[in-house]
């Protein structure tokens, strides 16, 4: 911990009061060099919720005391108070606490624009990796929000049973099985790893399959020869990041979230909740795979 100056808006900016701040495995990897849009300068931190309390001269007066999600590309907000770009700013639900809120936050916009990217539809089967975790916990709702038939892969009975509960029609504990005995229409992966190749072989003809996630290293070369062994299935593959979305789909994609979660047919799934001065056990419960759902700092 350490004092810092207090953060001043540029014009297009607003300076948000943290209320919680989201902790994912883009933070481990931040902090472990993996992560080439972060220097290592500065406190870690993708996403925060908070009021406004101030914004730039170009930026809507009417924003001050709003409470909003904010992303922050740059990171920072391991923090009391932080500055971000009022084009990512969004709305917070009323009547949701914070904790809920960052815990949909930039995990709920992983998940919903990459299944609208591969187009993941209603009586399709969706598999999805890491489903216990921060994306796969809301992937896992998202696909069956939009009527396909899902299975969760995690590790343990105890989460399985937590994800029947969340959507999943089946589940497969990864312990026991290496890979599930079914094909698939689409996969949605969190883990990424050595077994991305076994994975990309359950795709039925057209299937697609999108890589949001590394919590299991990146995969070696060799992990894609699928995509041309089976090409006369046309699989295709997709890499999905935030970072390459336009902030108004960014926009579009949270309305259709917090509409979801208004309708009963999404939840935020919070793990746990640590005060900021122990954010390093935070990032340990997320690096060791621990946590179920999103883990949770709050500054005060």
């Amino acid at each position: 911990m350490a004092d810092a100056p207090e953060p001043s808006p540029t014009p297009t900016q607003v300076l948000i009061d943290i209320e919680a701040a989201g902790v994912g495995y883009v933070d481990v990897m931040a902090l472990r060099g993996q992560y080439a849009k972060f220097s290592g300068v500065g406190p870690a931190g993708l996403e925060v919720v908070g009021r406004v309390v101030a914004v730039g001269r170009d930026v809507e007066g009417g924003l001050v005391g709003r409470r909003v999600l904010a992303v922050l590309p740059g990171f920072g907000g391991f923090a009391e108070r932080v500055v971000a770009e009022a084009e990512l700013v969004f709305t917070s639900p009323q009547g949701v606490d914070a904790a809920d809120v960052v815990a949909l936050g930039v995990n709920a916009l992983v998940a919903e624009l990459a299944l609208r990217r591969v187009g993941a539809a209603a009586g399709e089967r969706v598999l999805v990796r890491g489903a216990g975790g921060g994306i796969g916990v809301l992937a896992t709702q998202f696909a069956r929000a939009r009527g396909a038939e899902v299975t969760a892969v995690t590790s343990s009975s105890a989460r399985g049973e937590r994800l029947r509960g969340l959507g999943a029609a089946h589940v497969v504990d990864r312990t026991r099985s290496a890979v599930p005995d079914a094909e698939f229409d689409v996969v949605v992966d969190t883990v990424a790893g050595p077994d991305v190749g076994k994975h990309l072989e359950l795709l039925r003809p057209n299937g697609r399959y999108v890589l949001c996630g590394a919590v299991g290293g990146f995969p070696p070369v060799e992990a894609f020869a699928p995509l041309l062994h089976d090409f006369h299935k046309s699989p295709s593959l997709h890499a999905f990041s935030l970072d390459s979305v336009a902030p108004e789909e960014l926009r579009g994609s949270w309305e259709r979230v917090v509409t979801l979660l208004g309708e009963g047919r999404v939840s935020a799934v919070v793990d746990q909740v640590f005060p900021l001065a122990e954010a390093a056990a935070a990032l340990r419960r997320v690096a060791d795979g621990k946590a179920f759902g999103k883990v949770v700092l709050r500054p005060r």
